[in-house]
C-alpha cells in the first residue's frame, strides 16, 4: 500500500461512510469536517480528525474531497490554508464531489502548478451505495493518475471506470444526473397515473420491474415513494444544483436537451415549493400538485 495516508475532507451522508470504508480497508484516514460530531464518528471507526484542512493534508499521500458544490471544492483546494498550498509535493487529490467539468479541469491545472496530481472521480449510487461500498465511480485524469487512484476508489465502489482526461468524470456524472432525474420524474408520473386509475400499485410495480421499464430507479425509489418516505438519500437541493451543471454544460457544448431542461424546471419547482431538503424522489409531490392530488408527505399511495 504505497499511498497509505489519506486525508478525507467532507464527512457528510456520503463522505462519512466512504471514509469509514477506507479505514476498514487498512488506510490511515484523517478526516476534516465543519461538524465536530462527524469527525468524532470517524474517530469511533478508527480514523483520525484534524481541526483544519491544512492540518489534515500535511502528511497525506492522498486527499479526497466530498463536498456539496464547485465553490466548496475550490475553497478547500485553493487559498493559503487549502489543500494545494499545504499538501506535500507528489500528493494525489481525488475529488469525489459533483462539480462543474470546467472547474474540475481548472483545479487539475492548479494542482499541477503545486506539483500535486488530480483526479475528478464523482460517484453515483446515493447514500445506500456509499454505505454498501457499491458506488459507481467515473474518473477523469491521466492514465497514470487513474492507476494510482484505482485501488483507493476500489474500496468505495464496485464499478470504477476511467472515462477520459481531467473533467471527463464530471461530464459523465452530469449525464448520470440527467438520466436519473428523468427516470425519477417519469416514475413519479407513472405512479400518479396508476393511482388515478385505482390500479393495485404494488402489483403494477412488480410487473413493471420484470419488463423493459425495469431500472435501478424503479427498484430503489418506487418502494419509498409508495410509502411516501422522502427521507433524503440524495437531497432535491443537490439534484437541483446538478441539473444546473447539466444545462450549463449542454449550452456550452451547443447540445439541445429539451426533456432534460424541462425536468430541470420541475426539480426547481419542487425546491421552490419547499421540498429541497427531501429526497429527490419527492418529485412525486410535484406531479401530485400538478394533478390536483394530495401532495403532502405521510400516508401511502
Amino acid at each position: 500500500m504505497t499511498d497509505k495516508n489519506i486525508a478525507f475532507v467532507g464527512l457528510g451522508i456520503m463522505g462519512a461512510p466512504m471514509a469509514a470504508h477506507l479505514v476498514r480497508a487498512g488506510y490511515v484516514v484523517t478526516g476534516h469536517d465543519h461538524k465536530v460530531t462527524a469527525m468524532a464518528a470517524l474517530s469511533d471507526t478508527g480514523g483520525g480528525s484534524a481541526a483544519t484542512i491544512a492540518d489534515a493534508v500535511a502528511d497525506a499521500d492522498v486527499v479526497i474531497t466530498m463536498l456539496p458544490d464547485s465553490s466548496d471544492v475550490e475553497s478547500a483546494a485553493l487559498g493559503q490554508h487549502g489543500i494545494y498550498r499545504n499538501a506535500r509535493h507528489g500528493a494525489l487529490h481525488i475529488d469525489c464531489s459533483t462539480i462543474r467539468p470546467d472547474v474540475a479541469a481548472a483545479l487539475a491545472r492548479q494542482a499541477a502548478d503545486h506539483r500535486i496530481a488530480a483526479v475528478d472521480a464523482p460517484v453515483s449510487g446515493g447514500q445506500g451505495g456509499a454505505r454498501e461500498a457499491t458506488l459507481s465511480i467515473m474518473a477523469g485524469g491521466s492514465p497514470d493518475e487513474f492507476a494510482r487512484a484505482r485501488p483507493i476508489l476500489g474500496a468505495l465502489g464496485n464499478t470504477v471506470v476511467h472515462v477520459g482526461g481531467h473533467g471527463a468524470g464530471q461530464t459523465v456524472k452530469a449525464a448520470n444526473q440527467l438520466i436519473v432525474a428523468g427516470n425519477i420524474e417519469l416514475l413519479a408520473e407513472a405512479l400518479t397515473f396508476l393511482r388515478a386509475h385505482s390500479v393495485d400499485i404494488n402489483a403494477a410495480v412488480r410487473v413493471l420491474a420484470g419488463g423493459l421499464a425495469s431500472s435501478t430507479v424503479l427498484s430503489r425509489k418506487a418502494p419509498s415513494m409508495l410509502a411516501r418516505d422522502f427521507t433524503p438519500g440524495f437531497r432535491m437541493d443537490l439534484h437541483h444544483k446538478d441539473m444546473g451543471i447539466v444545462t450549463a454544460a449542454a449550452r456550452q457544448a451547443g447540445v439541445v436537451i429539451p426533456l432534460g431542461a424541462h425536468v430541470a424546471q420541475l426539480v426547481a419547482s419542487a425546491r421552490a415549493q419547499g421540498n429541497g431538503g427531501l429526497d429527490h424522489s419527492a418529485l412525486l409531490l410535484g406531479v401530485e400538485r400538478l394533478s390536483g392530488l394530495e401532495a403532502q408527505p405521510g400516508g401511502r399511495l
